[in-house]
């Protein structure tokens, strides 16, 4: 099984796509012909196509007469540049402010709230780095929440939330660092900190987290967590595993008994106690049948022990004894 692992892209690393190639800035009111596809400053590319019917970067032809009227405005490409770039939306929005507040006469009644600079990152749902967000976390229990009824569920959830305000860069796992040390968890239990029922990754930010399950402030950040046993793979020894050896070799000896000629001792065999008395048997093998005064033929020099005598024997079927 292969993990994946997810790298953070740097703000560097986009701006080939977030940024006006007329004016060199991000893009404000970002503005799309619908030919090419190529975005620019809702400005910048009013003015460059009173001069020119033709793209900045493609050539492509606007319009034959009124390039203005294949230009549209690109909402989700602008959402997209406010959210990625820290402290752009709330520049914007002053900068358009001090500029209608320093021109009096210009009549700004027929442009939007945002025309006029008057929208708040609240209401934008535009988040920055720096910005406290309020959150609350309470342990997740599945079983309870099937089977509790909604008046018990809204004691429970009153009773065993906590609340805190934390900035939009912290991470999932410092979260999970907070409440294994507030808690005392100990490490061989993991934490997962989820939103509703879907664990979230350690790398997401609080500010992540508002934008993927479009968190409306309409309350603190509703977070849950639970405690699971780790499943990091441990080695454990007991002293079960001498008693495991010891039958093991004990069944093997069995075994080795069982198969081997009758008379002969297992190799794998345990050795006899010193009390133990070993009566002497004459050794009989199955793989020859050729008796010789009493003893059997096996090899050159075979030794033999018959009680106390060691006995040899020769090809030629004579025997010299020893001892």
């Amino acid at each position: 099984m292969t993990m994946h692992r997810t790298t953070r892209i740097k703000i560097t690393e986009l701006n080939p796509h977030l940024m006006c190639v007329l004016c060199g800035g991000y893009f404000i009111d970002a503005t799309t012909i619908i030919e090419c596809l190529h975005s620019f400053c809702k400005m910048c590319i009013v003015r460059y196509l009173e001069t020119s019917k033709y793209c900045p970067i493609c050539d492509v032809q606007v319009h034959k007469t009124k390039p203005l009227l294949n230009i549209r405005s690109d909402k989700t490409l602008q959402d997209i540049v406010y959210k990625l770039v820290p402290g752009l939306f709330k520049n914007e929005m002053k900068r358009r402010r001090d500029f209608y507040a320093e021109h009096p006469s210009v009549d700004a009644a027929n442009g939007s709230n945002e025309d006029r600079g008057e929208v708040a990152d609240e209401d934008k749902r535009i988040i920055t780095d720096d910005e406290i967000i309020s959150l609350s976390i309470e342990f997740f229990d599945q079983r309870a929440q099937q089977q509790a009824s909604k008046d018990e569920k809204q004691k429970e959830q009153v009773n065993n939330k906590r609340y805190l305000q934390c900035p939009a860069a912290m991470t999932v796992m410092h979260l999970r660092k907070f409440l294994r040390s507030k808690m005392d968890i100990p490490p061989t239990f993991q934490i997962e900190v989820m939103y509703e029922d879907e664990p979230l990754k350690d790398y997401y930010t609080l500010m992540d987290i508002a934008y993927i399950y479009t968190w409306r402030r309409n309350g603190p950040l509703p977070l849950k967590y639970r405690v699971r046993p780790s499943c990091k793979k441990m080695k454990i020894t007991h002293p079960q595993d001498g008693v495991n050896n010891t039958s093991r070799s004990e069944s093997d000896s069995a075994s080795d008994k069982a198969s081997s000629p009758a008379g002969v001792p297992s190799t794998s065999s345990p050795l006899p106690s010193p009390s133990t008395l070993v009566q002497p048997s004459q050794p009989h093998f199955t793989h020859i049948s050729n008796p010789i005064n009493c003893t059997t033929m096996t090899s050159p020099n075979r030794q033999f022990s018959f009680g106390n005598k060691v006995r040899k024997t020769a090809l030629n079927g004579s025997s010299t004894s020893s001892g």
